[in-house]
């Protein structure tokens, strides 16, 4: 039976001490504030990060070079006979491309799943790809398991502020500036490869039924159709807001109760984007149950 690693990247929310405990390895996503790069976990950590932000600081995302990758697969290929690697999401970035392509230089010791995930929701890919190498499955098995699971999952996620959204060019400056003086919060949609925007809400209170109205119609009409009700997996992530995080959690265990909601910073390289007070909530169908495990 061949042995297996599991590696993923920092915009799966795993820290490298976690990634030390699960015996998995974790790519740093890099970033350049006010030019000067850094490496997310390395030594830039989230508090750094929002207190920089907060400062007005330029802040942009990059990709692990090919160089870099390389490197990882070829210390990894040391120790084991094969590599699973999950990047974030095909549709958010460039990365999955770039670690496919290299992956071609290796002769199948290199399987990169293209699972359309990020944050909470590749976590849990993490979580089951680490159970699918318990159970001896090969690396090209847990890829082509993991895509057949993709889009099992759903996303929603709102913002405190229109500024960095508007600053990655995901909205113009004139709709940035309309939603700001309406005090719109969009919703917008992770979905397979989109982005998209949902819904409005002029509250956060609103906004937060919403996302809870729309994943319990996901649920039911998608990621856990069989109506078993503990087929899912519940998760809230957010950019630098704790207590709005613990709230919406107590929202989601008033509408499903018996649930664990798992809350989860967003990484870095998403915060770029959403800016500070963002709060997101989505479900993952489950792949494993506990006495599957």
């Amino acid at each position: 039976m061949p042995k297996t690693a599991i590696i993923t990247d920092s915009c799966s929310g795993i820290t490298q001490q976690q990634a030390k405990e699960l015996g998995i390895q974790v790519v740093p996503m890099p970033f350049t504030i006010n030019k000067k790069e850094y490496l997310e976990d390395i030594n830039l950590t989230q508090d750094a990060f929002y207190e920089m932000l907060g400062q007005g600081a330029e802040v942009a995302t990059s990709q692990p070079s090919l160089g870099t990758l390389a490197s990882i697969f070829d210390e990894t290929l040391k120790s084991y006979d094969e590599i699973v690697y999950l990047p974030m999401s095909s549709g958010l970035s460039g990365a999955y491309q770039s670690a496919k392509m290299l992956s071609e230089d290796y002769d199948e010791q290199v399987y990169v799943v293209n699972n359309q995930r990020i944050s909470a929701t590749l976590e849990q890919d993490v979580y089951d790809a680490i159970e699918y190498v318990r159970q001896g499955k090969s690396a090209r098995e847990i890829k082509q398991l993991l895509e057949d699971n993709r889009f099992n999952c759903t996303i929603y996620i709102t913002v405190d502020t229109l500024e960095y959204l508007k600053k990655g060019g995901r909205i113009t400056p004139a709709v940035a500036a309309i939603g700001s003086l309406l005090k719109i919060k969009p919703i917008l949609n992770i979905y397979g490869e989109k982005l998209d925007k949902f819904a409005i809400a002029r509250t956060l209170n609103k906004a937060e039924s919403i996302m809870i109205d729309a994943i319990a119609h996901d649920i039911e009409t998608r990621i856990d159709i069989e109506g078993k009700g503990d087929n899912v997996y519940l998760c809230i992530a957010h950019t630098n807001c704790p207590e709005v995080a613990e709230k919406l959690k107590e929202k989601m265990e008033k509408r499903w109760p018996g649930h664990e909601v798992r809350i989860v910073p967003l990484a870095l390289a998403i915060a770029c984007h959403t800016g500070p007070g963002a709060i997101g909530a989505g479900c993952i169908k489950k792949v494993f149950n506990k006495k599957d495990a």
